[in-house]
């Protein structure tokens, strides 16, 4: 189905919410309303006092540069699987966003919740790990851990911004097939078209996207307008994007709005997303508002594969 028209504003500045009371077990009515204005308007926002350990960061950025130090045949080794597991290759090319075909002058690496093949639910699957990986192994599991913690309390907050019960979104993020990526953009002093930046103006299309940025900055979102708003690093925070998933669920009320990254600052850029996605048979589907009982809605696992053939054709080799 298509993605819901959400009403996004213009805006020049993205909110910065303190959700230490959030963090500490307490639903705040203040806290709640800035969320779900935030949602409804941009579809991202910076939160602070968020309770995570900057070590567990410092740990998962020193394992990760010395990672993609290695020669590419060494990370090839573990090129992307189906299920978004392994190396994504620096300059991939895809077919994401409004892009017929474009190169992201991006490298990553992927890893989620170990489990075995499960030919019911083709999302499952073990992680893949490089030799004398043992430093990202346990980096990746230890982040992974604490960004599904975090993105839970937001996804409670959510909810009840939404004038639902508290456990509406965690009922379909139970058992959960969230994705963790680091990513290393080499610097672009100039690029010049839009097929051939970080990453090309796209939209995530999962339910929400915790995600850490470095200082060096190059996040850019798009306005109603059609303006790009850099979204610059500020230090403490993390930034919540929402994902196509959420804009479907909440029938365009909460926003998915378009991203890009050009790496500008002369230096390599790190960045962190946690994309939260739902359990494999979870409905893409409205579920607020005017809906349909829709039995025959696609579920998450038809969801994913259709979007990641486009966006990682690497992973889906011809054969």
């Amino acid at each position: 189905m298509g993605i819901p028209q959400s009403r996004r504003l213009d805006f020049t500045e993205i909110p910065v919410v303190d959700i230490s009371k959030l963090i500490a077990g307490q639903d705040d009515a203040a806290t709640i309303d800035a969320l779900g204005a935030a949602c409804r308007d941009i579809g991202f926002v910076y939160v602070k006092n968020h309770g995570v350990d900057p070590r567990l960061i410092e740990n998962l950025l020193a394992a990760s540069r010395e990672f993609f130090s290695r020669p590419m045949e060494k990370k090839n080794q573990i090129v992307l699987n189906g299920r978004l597991r392994g190396y994504l290759p620096l300059r991939y090319r895809s077919y994401e966003g409004e892009a017929n075909a474009a190169t992201s002058n991006q490298e990553g690496f992927w890893m989620g919740i170990d489990r075995p093949l499960n030919p019911a639910n083709r999302l499952d699957g073990p992680n893949v790990w490089p030799d004398n990986g043992d430093a990202l192994r346990d980096a990746t599991e230890a982040y992974y851990g604490v960004a599904s913690e975090l993105a839970s309390v937001v996804l409670r907050a959510f909810s009840m911004a939404l004038g639902q019960e508290p456990d509406f979104f965690a009922r379909l993020f139970s058992p959960e097939q969230s994705l963790l990526k680091v990513n290393h953009y080499p610097p672009q002093d100039n690029p010049t078209t839009v097929s051939d930046i970080g990453v090309v103006p796209h939209s995530d299309e999962g339910g929400l996207t915790v995600l850490w940025q470095d200082d060096n900055g190059g996040l850019e979102i798009e306005s109603k307008s059609g303006e790009w708003v850099v979204a610059p690093p500020l230090p403490g925070t993390y930034i919540i994007n929402l994902g196509n998933a959420m804009q479907i669920w909440t029938n365009g009320e909460f926003s998915s709005t378009p991203h890009r990254v050009i790496n500008r600052s002369g230096a390599g850029r790190y960045s962190i997303p946690f994309f939260a996605y739902p359990r494999w048979d979870a409905p893409i589907t409205p579920l607020i508002g005017d809906t349909d009982d829709d039995a025959d809605a696609e579920i998450c696992e038809v969801y994913q594969l259709r979007n990641w053939r486009s966006i990682f054709p690497i992973a889906y080799p011809p054969g």
